[in-house]
């Protein structure tokens, strides 16, 4: 009768700690990625919204869109914030829920993994906005024409750089209103995230 009692006990716990690793994956499971079309393996990809949780022990954030859709994003110790209070991963720490922030992620396969995480907003990356005129990617620059006719060219993150295609049309043309949010970097105006302007 002992040994039964102890395989009951046995079972039982086993059962909790299944049940408590199915409630801490649950998030994961049930997140769905809401793209115009899904990213190729390792694409760079930007997605905008606001931090909903963030686990740093188990190296995830969840971040909610714009749309109400849930994404869950891993991260390394690689991973780069920029806009703010602090630098590196430490800034994680400082973002509250309902920070805004886009999300520069690859997927492959199900899993995404946050390369950097832009902060947006009043504590974030300055922002401005006009028409596209000129992208050059090799040079890693992209010119906009404000709306008093006066240009300015930013440099671009790498990361920016290779999200920019979905600026330029089927014809080729790049004449798009957009929102350009930027850091100043070393007297440099450097890009890390647009998006087309509403």
């Amino acid at each position: 009768m002992p040994r039964l009692t102890r395989s009951v006990h046995r079972s039982a716990g086993a059962g909790w700690r299944l049940a408590v690793a199915l409630i801490m994956a649950l998030p994961i499971c049930t997140t769905v990625y809401a793209q115009e079309r899904p990213p190729l393996p390792n694409e760079p990809v930007a997605t905008e919204g606001t931090i909903k949780q963030f686990y740093r022990g188990l190296n995830y954030v969840v971040v909610k869109t714009m749309d109400g859709v849930e994404h869950v994003y891993n991260f390394t110790k690689d991973l780069v914030v920029h806009g703010g209070k602090k630098p590196g991963v430490d800034a994680l720490e400082g973002l509250r829920e309902g920070t805004t922030v886009a999300v520069h992620y690859s997927s492959s396969g199900a899993n995404a993994s946050a390369q950097e995480i832009d902060v947006l907003g009043d504590e974030g990356l300055s922002f401005t906005e006009g028409v596209v005129s000129r992208i050059d990617r090799g040079r890693k620059e992209i010119t906009i024409k404000f709306a008093n006719g006066r240009t300015e060219t930013f440099q671009m993150t790498s990361r920016a750089a290779a999200e920019s295609g979905g600026l330029i049309d089927e014809s080729g043309s790049t004449a798009t209103r957009i929102v350009i949010y930027y850091g100043d970097e070393s007297g440099h105006k450097v890009a890390h995230y647009f998006k087309k302007a509403p």
